[in-house]
């Protein structure tokens, strides 16, 4: 599996200023959350990219490429009409081979030396399927993400078997569809934002269209096909997600960044000075 393209949606109208977003990274440097991505892409050996984006975002996106920017093609989804819509306007780039698919509002930050994107592309090539990160999740959080179910096949390894995909579960329907054997009580399987797919994606995505063209088109029932179909692994990397959507997302990522990098003793000195300063 050689995979040298990936694929990032950024084209919610609710979202769609979230990659846009100025973060500091690990090195100090001001970045978008768009060009961070990308980096964390390239450094696992990622050449091209596509950036889907709504009407008329191609200029800034693209100044928020950074110096990335000639190697990245933008695809416009016309109308919101769902998240597996947004990732089906990157047919054309992918083609049917295989492509890393990252979700422009979440950014990894990988808690080793090994970057989330390198450690779900070795996995991915090493077993020659599609492969989603996913990340060990409180069950009051299930609302907010697409989770898996599955069984262990990887040993030692935090490698997943996918049985079942459901989107946004309930704690309830998620104790009844998507229990992992071995996984914390009160804890889920829920996505990353992090995929290694290939053109078969697009073929489930297009059945989906098909039988229900006026419906918004969602990815994980086309994931939950795709796993009835062939063999689809789930995979928790050593790292953590942060929606950058979320309350205060975009704070905990910017902690994230600062506490991976070279100010992290700085910035721990300012937050224990902080808290210090509040009163009990």
């Amino acid at each position: 599996m050689n995979i040298r393209k990936a694929l990032i949606t950024a084209a919610n109208p609710q979202q769609r200023q979230l990659p846009l977003q100025m973060l500091i990274g690990p090195q100090g440097e001001a970045k978008s959350a768009l060009r961070l991505l990308l980096e964390e892409a390239a450094g696992a050996g990622i050449e091209e990219f596509c950036v889907v984006v709504g009407p008329g975002d191609e200029s800034a996106f693209g100044e928020a490429c950074g110096p990335l920017r000639n190697r990245v093609h933008f695809a416009v989804q016309p109308e919101p009409r769902g998240y597996g819509h947004a990732v089906l306007c990157g047919r054309d780039f992918c083609g049917d081979a295989p492509f890393l698919h990252l979700v422009g509002d979440h950014l990894p930050v990988a808690t080793g030396q090994v970057s989330c994107a390198r450690q779900l592309i070795d996995i991915a090539t090493a077993h020659n399927c599609p492969v989603s990160a996913v990340q060990p999740t409180r069950e009051h959080l299930l609302t907010s993400f697409g989770a898996v179910g599955g069984k262990l096949v990887g040993g030692e390894l935090p490698l997943y078997q996918v049985e079942a995909v459901l989107e946004k579960p309930t704690p309830t329907v998620a104790e009844q569809e998507l229990l992992v054997p071995g996984l914390r009580a009160g804890f889920f399987l829920c996505f990353f934002g992090l995929h290694v797919l290939d053109g078969e994606i697009f073929r489930l995505l297009d059945e989906q269209l098909v039988a229900a063209p006026d419906r918004r088109l969602s990815l994980s029932p086309a994931l939950h096909a795709l796993a009835g179909r062939r063999r689809y692994l789930a995979f928790t990397v050593a790292g953590q997600r942060y929606d950058i959507g979320a309350p205060y997302g975009l704070l905990f990522a910017q902690l994230a960044l600062a506490l991976a990098g070279r100010d992290r003793d700085p910035v721990l000195t300012q937050i224990v000075e902080l808290l210090a300063q509040r009163p009990r």
